[in-house]
């Protein structure tokens, strides 16, 4: 899709209802508005018009200790450019509770230039038959529920974010902040929407297929303190030597116990997370600067590019000069033709994580 700087300002419609996430509805709206201040210090014209609406006008109440004014109610006649659906926590009864809003998405889906749902607001698409057969992803605690509720849909419980043509889902919450910000770049190019991930202070390009946690939050979910110690040991020292026996003797365990309580609290091998540590180390420096691959490789313990390039083609399907071209700041992007979609084809990310 062209850069949209000199045609008009695309409408977006937030689309609450009560009970709605307050973050989702807020992050996403911060994002097109820093995105018109962007744009209006280049001399240009508004990007978005954003507006709150639901199934009636007024005040919708949300899930925190505020609510937002609709300013009108949901007109399958007078159709957005783009329509984002916040989730909910209790999402089944807000199914129930909506069937106007359904009704809306059923009318609506076919002429609509891009249907976004963020977090569980994705239920709304799949109620609606629009998600059979495509690849969709939600919060990853109602994933279950959405799978088991929606047998024809591919839920992918672990991706940021996925596109299926006109259709975006999004995981939970602040997943809707690295949305917004691919959908400005699709409209308006890179440069700004790294504008707006500054202003908002997020970190940069977490791709839409990524996990929805990181190994940084991983060792913080950990609950067995010989464990946790050891992760955060792990994090630090990726440029060492990183055996299973130097593990378990950070964690005053044997071996074959140490290997046995990692896997039950972290929910992989010690050796697997070290190799996902590592992965995100190596992302984050080819993202970031431009070091050459083979100090990126040793700066993550593994010596040369070879074993970088086996870990990023068995994770990513990419090789880590491919993913730099696509996902890396001016020291990448400006050495070599950027690609326009993301990881195996995903579009192009950003990150709050």
């Amino acid at each position: 899709m062209a850069p949209l700087s000199a045609s008009r300002a695309r409408r977006v419609d937030i689309v609450v209802y009560p009970g709605f996430k307050a973050l989702e509805a807020i992050g996403t709206m911060s994002v097109f508005e820093y995105a018109n201040i962007h744009l209006a210090r280049q001399k240009q014209p508004r990007g978005y018009d954003v507006a709150v609406v639901s199934t009636a006008a007024g005040a919708v109440p949300s899930d925190m200790l505020m609510s937002l004014v609709a300013t009108r109610g949901l007109d399958a006649a007078l159709l957005p450019d783009i329509a984002l659906i916040v989730g909910a926590r209790a999402i089944e009864a807000a199914l129930e509770d909506n069937p106007a809003l359904l009704h809306w998405v059923r009318a609506a889906a076919p002429r609509i230039e891009r249907l976004v749902a963020l977090c569980s607001g994705s239920f709304f698409l799949a109620a609606a038959g629009l998600l059979d057969g495509q690849r969709a992803t939600t919060h990853w605690s109602v994933a279950p529920l959405m799978q088991a509720r929606f047998p024809g849909v591919q839920v992918e419980a672990d991706a940021i974010y996925l596109r299926a043509g006109r259709l975006w889902t999004s995981a939970g919450v602040t997943a809707g902040i690295d949305l917004a910000l691919a959908l400005v770049e699709e409209d308006f190019g890179r440069g700004l929407a790294l504008e707006v991930a500054r202003d908002l202070v997020v970190y940069l390009k977490r791709p839409g297929g990524q996990s929805q946690f990181s190994v940084h939050l991983a060792s913080q979910n950990t609950s067995h303190p010989g464990v946790r110690r050891v992760q955060d040991w792990i994090l630090c020292h990726l440029d060492e030597s990183l055996g299973l026996a130097d593990m378990a003797r950070r964690a005053a365990m044997s071996e074959r116990n140490f290997r046995r309580v990692f896997c039950k609290e972290v929910g992989n091998s010690p050796l697997a997370f070290v190799e996902r540590a590592r992965l995100e180390a190596a992302r984050r420096l080819l993202e970031d600067g431009d070091l050459p691959l083979k100090s990126i490789a040793a700066r993550i313990g593994l010596g040369s590019e070879q074993p970088m390039r086996r870990l990023f083609l068995k994770h990513l399907g990419v090789t880590p000069h491919e993913y730099r071209a696509r996902f890396g700041g001016a020291g990448g992007a400006a050495q070599q033709a950027p690609a326009r979609s993301g990881v195996a084809g995903r579009p192009l990310p950003y990150s709050n994580i």
